[in-house]
C-alpha cells in the first residue's frame, strides 16, 4: 500500500463559490496603500447585495483611503496548510453620509441597516465599537477566489471478495 504526504490540488473558485464564501463570512482583511506603502488591517463586513459594507473609525485609514481609494479585501477559510479557500475582492471604497441628497441619505440608511445584521446595535445606542462612525461601501470591480485541497495518495487493494482489482 503506497504511504506519503497528502498532495494538494488547486483551483479557481466558480463565482458562485466566491459569492457563498463571502457571504458566509463577516470578517477580513482590508488591504490600501498610500504614498508607496501597503497595508492590511482586519475588518468586518456584510455582504448582502453584491457590495460590501463595512464601517471604521476616523483615522490615518481613512486619510490614504482619500488619496487612493482602491482596496482589495481578503476573506479566508483555513482548514488545514494545504485545505482553504480564499476571496480577493478589488475595489473603490466609497464613504457614505448622512448629510446631503436624499439618494446619499438613504445609501447611508441602507447600509447601517445592513450592518445591523451583524451588529444589532451599530451605529445607535449600546453599540460596542461606537468609535466606528464611519461607513465605506466597495462595489466589487473584480472578485476572485482560489481553493487547495488535499488529496490522500490513491490506496490500491489487491482484490475485494469478487477477487477484482480497485484502483
Amino acid at each position: 500500500m503506497p504511504t506519503g504526504n497528502p498532495t494538494p490540488t488547486f483551483r479557481t473558485l466558480d463565482p458562485r463559490e466566491v459569492e457563498q464564501l463571502l457571504a458566509r463570512h463577516n470578517v477580513g482583511r482590508i488591504a490600501y496603500t498610500f504614498h508607496g506603502r501597503v497595508d492590511i488591517e482586519p475588518i468586518h463586513y456584510v455582504y448582502p447585495d453584491g457590495a460590501i459594507y463595512m464601517r471604521t473609525a476616523p483615522g490615518s485609514k481613512l486619510a490614504a483611503l482619500a488619496h487612493s481609494p482602491w482596496i482589495a479585501l481578503e476573506v479566508d477559510e483555513v482548514d488545514g496548510l494545504f485545505d482553504w479557500r480564499s476571496v480577493v475582492a478589488h475595489g473603490t471604497v466609497y464613504v457614505l453620509r448622512d448629510d446631503g441628497p436624499p439618494v446619499e441619505r438613504e445609501s447611508y440608511r441602507q447600509a447601517v441597516a445592513y450592518l445591523r445584521t451583524l451588529v444589532p446595535s451599530a451605529l445607535g445606542d449600546g453599540d460596542p465599537t461606537p468609535e466606528r462612525t464611519v461607513v465605506l461601501k466597495v462595489r466589487p470591480d473584480e472578485l476572485t477566489g482560489r481553493e487547495a485541497r488535499t488529496a490522500m495518495p490513491a490506496r490500491h487493494s489487491l482484490g475485494d471478495a469478487t477477487g477484482e482489482v480497485t484502483p
